[in-house]
């Protein structure tokens, strides 16, 4: 997935509320505090499967709902008589899906059917309509843990549920996210970022590490480290909500390498202005027009 499909599948945000929105020094890098986040263990119930509702929708990403449906139905523990998690999909109506990479998807519910969840899992995606919106947001009443991958941020975000939190994702849209919305405290180099029973997960990979560190919240480390040995995993994210600290500051850049003057991704070439003798790349036409409406809030100095 290329940096200008993550940004389509992100919510869309207008220049005239662009120009008055948080700019990229308003997004804050992940701190110790972080690092030593308390694991705030779940109880799973004692004679059913904890059922995971993967909400999706046109362009949903795959490794953002395979990587987690993978590690909750690998966790195993012994003696009990249910699997430990019941998973299904759910979209807006039961009509199929085109996933990233044209995987056609036939949703086992939509939003007026499906089963009360204790997990929902939000990978990047389309943004939701109205009906999805409250479905997300009365279905987590109820839930255990709701959680976007990725750019499925915006899609939690949208529903307000994230108003006035923390919240990461891909670290290729801080930006977007902060100037979209401006009332969530974005992470920087945040591998997943939990509040409540809300939780999102940096970019792609990362909501794996999310995955497994609801299991570790409902059945303890051994079952998490099992799971993790059985799906030849060695990523250690999940045991350090911080180790995404690569990416809390933008990427470095040189003559042969610009990177977008927005938000500090790889660019398109074809995509340039000129302000003050200086040339700016961009990685989408929407951050050229956000730098071409007030240059002075994005040149270099």
């Amino acid at each position: 997935m290329n940096r200008r499909e993550l940004l389509q599948r992100s919510a869309a945000f207008g220049l005239t509320a662009a120009s008055s929105l948080a700019l990229p020094g308003a997004v804050a890098a992940v701190g110790t505090a972080a690092e030593s986040a308390p694991l705030n263990p779940l109880i799973p119930p004692a004679n059913a499967s904890i059922p995971v509702a993967f909400l999706i929708s046109e362009g949903a990403v795959v490794i953002d709902f395979c990587g987690p449906w993978e590690v909750f139905e690998r966790a195993s523990i012994p003696g009990r008589k249910f699997d430990a998690f019941s998973l299904y999909t759910v979209a807006e109506t039961a009509a199929p899906i085109v996933a990233s990479g044209g995987l056609k998807i036939v949703p086992n519910y939509s939003i007026a059917n499906a089963p009360a969840p204790k997990v929902i899992v939000i990978p990047a995606q389309s943004p939701a309509n109205e009906a999805t919106k409250a479905w997300i947001r009365n279905a987590t009443k109820s839930t255990d843990v709701t959680m976007s991958v990725c750019t499925g941020a915006f899609v939690l975000a949208s529903t307000g549920l994230l108003s006035g939190k923390p919240a990461t994702t891909h670290h290729g849209a801080y930006v977007d996210f902060a100037m979209q919305y401006p009332d969530i405290q974005v992470q920087r180099g945040a591998r997943f970022v939990e509040v409540g029973n809300l939780a999102t997960a940096g970019g792609l990979t990362s909501g794996m590490d999310l995955a497994l560190r609801v299991v570790e919240r409902y059945f303890g480390r051994d079952v998490a480290i099992q799971t993790a040995t059985l799906l030849e995993y060695q990523g250690q994210g999940w045991l350090n909500p911080s180790s995404n600290a690569e990416f809390a500051g933008p990427i470095k850049q040189s003559a042969n390498h610009p990177v977008c003057a927005i938000c500090g991704m790889e660019v398109d070439r074809s995509l340039s202005s000129t302000y003050r003798g200086k040339t700016y790349y961009f990685c989408v036409r929407e951050h050229k027009q956000i730098f071409d409406a007030s240059p002075e809030k994005f040149a270099a100095e």
